[in-house]
């Protein structure tokens, strides 16, 4: 970063930012990157650059950040939502091909708390009815997923287009910033011009179609790029206090913890919990005995389904999606930052089983 404010390159151009945009797209296994200013503008430009028609249907979990659906109304898209896999709390594969209409174009998985979808089911119905994929890996980094032809893939390196997200609690920060990744040269071309006002390098000010100003700064990347150079020790250190917890809590009843399929190699960007109902508690209950021993939390997602502010929309009013709204009520994350020590972990996990007995 020191280097970028002496260049005099702090803004939105500069070589930190082609270096954070190579860099991690080929760690996907991508052959372009499009850096943009946050997760969310990242989930926008890629949907649209998808060029979908207004009342287009794309298939999204309903247990996911709002971003998803925002980026879907932005379009005029409709988001069809699906509920989650118990197990897993990543969208429902299975209930997905019972979904698809003549109306629908494409489908948006995504990863949840760092462990991956099961993608051949999405991948193979994708192919089979000629569906689009953006895939949400904003908080995947560095997480991977065995294929049946026992090959492993990171996260971000299926679909047409992946998107990242590199906020300050991502296991790689900018602080705010985000990602596009692609293997499709069109859609790199659009993308650079989408999050650039719609300029092109033929003719700067001429717009052939309206863009936005998605773009990420010099200094943020240079921070990017640092991080990228030690991403195999952060992904490391996640996976070393997930399994901190894991045996920390193995042993105290009232609580499922997550798991990792064995087709997975998840990075547990947050170690969640749910607690089990016949506890008599519920998260938020949960959360205040946990927080009167010195340990802060935080909620689950709340499904786009019981969000007022789509209600007002005339959204999802009338759906239910019981995996999702039991996540939601029941579940929460425990302290899962980079900084947190191995006698804090123990600390932790001494206050959950007091505030459990």
């Amino acid at each position: 970063m020191t280097e970028a404010v002496s260049s005099g390159w702090i803004s939105s151009a500069g070589r930190y930012i082609e270096e954070f945009e190579a860099g991690w797209a080929a760690y996907c296994g991508r052959r372009h990157g499009i850096a943009v200013s946050n997760g969310t503008t990242a989930l926008h430009a890629a949907v649209a650059a998808l060029a979908l028609e207004p009342g287009d249907e794309v298939i999204v979990p309903t247990f996911t950040i709002v971003s998803c659906i925002t980026a879907l109304l932005a379009v005029g898209a409709v988001p069809v939502l699906v509920d989650s896999d118990p197990e897993l709390w990543t969208m429902d594969v299975g209930q997905v091909e019972s979904l698809v209409t003549e109306r629908t174009r494409a489908i948006m998985p995504v990863h949840i708390y760092g462990h991956p979808v099961d993608m051949d089911p999405v991948l193979e119905l994708a192919g089979r009815r000629g569906l689009r994929m953006i895939e949400d890996a904003a908080e995947a980094h560095g997480a991977a997923y065995r294929s049946s032809d026992m090959t492993w893939r990171r996260c971000g390196s299926f679909g047409e287009m992946s998107t990242f997200s590199f906020y300050a609690n991502k296991l790689v920060t900018t602080g705010e910033g985000g990602m596009v990744v692609t293997d499709d040269d069109a859609l790199a071309e659009r993308l650079r011009s989408l999050r650039n006002l719609g300029f092109n390098a033929d003719r700067r000010f001429h717009h052939a179609e309206l863009g936005f100003n998605y773009r990420l700064t010099n200094l943020q990347a240079a921070l990017g790029v640092a991080q990228l150079e030690r991403v195999d020790e952060i992904v490391a250190r996640k996976r070393e206090v997930a399994a901190l917890y894991t045996a920390g809590l193995a042993d105290i009843d009232g609580l499922t913890l997550p798991v990792e399929a064995p087709w997975a190699r998840s990075v547990f960007w947050m170690y969640g919990l749910v607690v089990d109902a016949a506890t008599g508690l519920d998260a938020a209950a949960f959360a205040e005995r946990l927080l009167e021993r010195g340990v802060d939390t935080r909620p689950f997602f709340l499904g786009m389904h019981e969000q007022p502010a789509l209600h007002e929309l005339g959204l999802f009013r009338d759906e239910s999606y019981p995996v999702a709204e039991r996540l939601a009520r029941q579940g929460l994350y425990l302290p899962s930052g980079l900084a947190l020590t191995d006698e804090q972990v123990g600390r932790v996990c001494e206050a959950v089983g007091e505030a459990l007995a």
